[in-house]
């Protein structure tokens, strides 16, 4: 436990001290060129440390190469502090081609870096408080490293989650402090308080500051301290991270700071602040100033100091200003980290193998995977020992690999989905579940603004390589909250993979494949399909495919083929679909004999065009069929996209089919097969489609 009290510059070396001091210079000058220049400066919004700067540069000064640290919007004296240059972060400044974080792609201070000589910064969103469960996910992946041996023995990473006390109050912040009490995880939570939101006071949005709440969570040790005396900060910081290093346990620091640049750029402080002289007394720069003429530092010294920094920060500006803009080609790069999978390979029907139930060949891929892979874990809701999953999907694979490679987390989707995020970053591989599809709507906002942008907001350097599995649709009267398709709203969300396997064998090479992407994939798996049990779906259980077996994402197949002869004589049509659609495409297929063709997309990200249109133009005639209700969904955009990919070879319109439109599936099984699609009415729709 630590103990407050009062700090000296006597207990710091001269050496640490001038660096500081030239540092706060440095932030400050940067701060006032950018006031002076608004004009320019303010063509995009940013926000500088003014105020913050004790604190910042504090914590900053003490991290290693091999630590990892998350800072904020606010917190560009953190990146002096770590050893990037104001030229560096004023390219970000001015977004410009050459800006090392993210290649001018988004604002001021949002870092992300991956130089060997400075702490690992994963990438960072605006999204107040959704740093706090990726920089967590970090800490999690660093102490699952240690535990597994899978680091270097004399490094002892620590990780830092920079972040605001109003942020504090966001609700995914509980589950990241949640998860750190309980694994007690190496991470500092960095709590810079200013009592301001925007406009909003602490006084009228907060119940109590971050020191007072982080009480309820067992396991964090607490500090509070004057965040802008850097002498206080650094000597207690210190004291902080040195039992971080040794205990291996979670710390949150609250440190009072004033405001003393505006909330941002375009939100000017003097359009609704009073507090603005009594946050100016507080002033870390003079604060500090006085510190070191009290210990004998020469008043010229000093002023030498602030000389040097002033005219660096100018001249870094002026360069940063004639640096190169970005070109209009270099908006299409790092959407995807490359693949390695571009190919199918490996045995997809390996001779005297029965065929087993599409659940196991789900278990039997991530079973290969973990033996092979010290580096995979698999995390979820009940995925541990006891229960193995809801569905058995995980079953016998902690009693395998022990539980610190498989086990349950808390209701905590967002924690689930967004701390893969960090996991990838320390160099694990997670393979996570979100229970039902109906539950994945908590983890979206990980899942948008933070999973899927890091590659590209990072310009390539932090893909995410995660899968997240989640069982989906309707099947044996789930009702309205395990019942629900979702996959409209996640084709929505560009920079992941979305694989919706309908067979056993196809499960198995995509999840292998999904694991050899450093991108992050979802998973859908119909969990009407795991076991075969509805009538018409006994091709989803297949003989196991041997271990090597992949499946290029993108790479659809014709499931159910129709005749040539019937092809040539425009006599037939193609069924695009995915997942359960197979099988109602099946019904039809074999009530209308060689008439029918049925193409398995297999992944719905990236899509398979080729062979759409390919097969489209042979038969002049498609039906898209979904699960979902059809109105603005995936289905309709695809449906749109081959009606403008094949027009000149139609004999009719693209038709869709879907299930009804309504708001959610009801519990009762004559409503539920009501409202959901099913082979009789895919079949009623071909007919129509075929005498058209």
């Amino acid at each position: 436990m630590l103990t407050s009290g009062t700090s000296s510059t006597a207990e710091i070396s001269k050496e640490i001290l001038e660096k500081a001091y030239r540092l706060m210079c440095m932030a400050k000058a940067m701060t006032d060129i950018y006031e002076e220049n608004k004009e320019i400066t303010s063509k995009y919004v940013h926000a500088t440390s003014r105020g913050h700067e004790a604190v910042q540069l504090a914590c900053a000064m003490q991290l290693k190469p091999y630590d990892y640290v998350s800072p904020y919007y606010r917190d560009d004296s953190i990146l002096l502090g770590i050893g990037m240059s104001p030229y560096e972060c004023m390219l970000q400044l001015m977004a410009k081609r050459d800006d090392p974080f993210s290649g001018g792609r988004t604002y001021y201070c949002h870092p992300s870096l991956k130089d060997d000589d400075k702490p690992k910064i994963p990438h960072q969103s605006s999204a107040t408080g959704m740093q706090a469960i990726p920089t967590t996910g970090i800490a999690l992946g660093v102490r699952y490293n240690e535990i597994h041996q899978l680091n270097k023995e004399d490094e002892k990473p620590v990780v830092v989650c920079s972040i605001g006390d109003a942020a504090m109050t966001e609700g995914e912040v509980s589950e990241a402090l949640q998860m750190a009490s309980l694994k007690q995880l190496p991470i500092l939570y960095l709590v810079q308080d200013n009592e301001w939101d925007i406009s909003a006071n602490a006084k009228e949005t907060r119940a109590q500051n971050a020191a007072e709440f982080a009480q309820g969570f067992k396991g964090i040790e607490v500090v509070s301290l004057e965040g802008n005396d850097f002498v206080e900060c650094y000597t207690r910081l210190k004291d902080v991270l040195e039992i971080m290093r040794k205990e291996r346990r979670p710390f949150l620091v609250h440190a009072k700071v004033p405001l003393l640049g505006h909330h941002t750029s375009g939100v000017r402080k003097e359009w609704y602040r009073d507090d603005l002289e009594e946050h100016a007394q507080r002033d870390p720069f003079p604060k500090f100033k006085n510190q070191l003429l009290e210990q004998g530092w020469e008043t010229a010294e000093l002023e030498k100091i602030e000389a040097e920094s002033r005219k660096e920060a100018e001249a870094d500006y002026q360069k940063a200003l004639a640096a190169e803009d970005p070109k209009p080609e270099d908006l299409f790069t790092h959407d995807f980290a490359p693949t390695p999978v571009t190919k199918e390979e490996g045995e997809r029907e390996p001779a005297g193998k029965e065929k087993t139930v599409m659940v196991d060949a789900a278990l039997f891929a991530i079973k290969e995977i973990m033996e092979d892979h010290p580096e995979a874990l698999l995390y979820g809701q009940d995925v541990g020992r006891r229960l193995g999953g809801v569905f058995r999907e995980a079953a016998t694979l902690a009693e395998k690999f022990g539980d610190e490679r498989v086990f349950n987390t808390p209701i905590q989707e967002a924690f689930i989905i967004g701390s893969t995020v960090g996991m990838s970053a320390a160099g694990c591989e997670p393979i996570v579940e979100v229970q039902f599809a109906d539950y994945i709507w908590p983890g979206l906002n990980q899942l948008f603004t933070e999973v899927s942008r890091s590659c590209y907001l990072s310009n390539g350097k932090w893909p995410v390589s995660s899968i997240i599995r989640v069982p989906i649709g309707a099947y044996g009267s789930g009702g309205p909250y395990h019942s629900s398709s979702v996959e409209s709203v996640l084709t929505n969300i560009r920079g992941i993979k979305i694989a919706y396997p309908s067979t056993g064998a196809d499960l198995k090479g995509l999840m292998k494949a999904a694991f050899l992407d450093p991108n992050p994939v979802v998973m859908l798996e119909h969990k009407g399909l795991y076991w075969s049990k509805i009538k018409g779906t006994e091709d989803a259980k297949t003989v196991e495919p041997s271990k090597d077996y992949i499946i290029p994402f993108g790479k659809g197949r014709i499931a159910y083929q129709a005749d040539e002869e019937k092809i040539s004589r425009g006599e037939s049509l193609c069924i695009i679909t995915y997942g359960m659609g197979v099988y109602w495409g099946k019904e039809a297929w074999k009530k209308y004999p060689g008439q029918v063709e049925v193409v398995d997309l297999r992944t719905l990200y990236p899509l398979d065009e080729e062979l759409i249109v390919e097969r489209v133009k042979a038969h002049g005639k498609c039906l898209v069929v979904t699960e979902e209700p059809v109105n603005n969904t995936f289905a309709q955009s695809l449906a749109a996209r081959i009606q403008q990919a094949c027009f000149r070879y139609l004999d009719a319109p693209v038709m869709t089919i879907g299930s009804e439109n309504m708001p959610a599936i009801p519990l009762n099984s004559t409503l539920e097969a009501t409202m959901i699609l099913n082979g009789g009415k895919v079949s009623a729709k071909v007919q129509d489609l075929l005498n058209y």
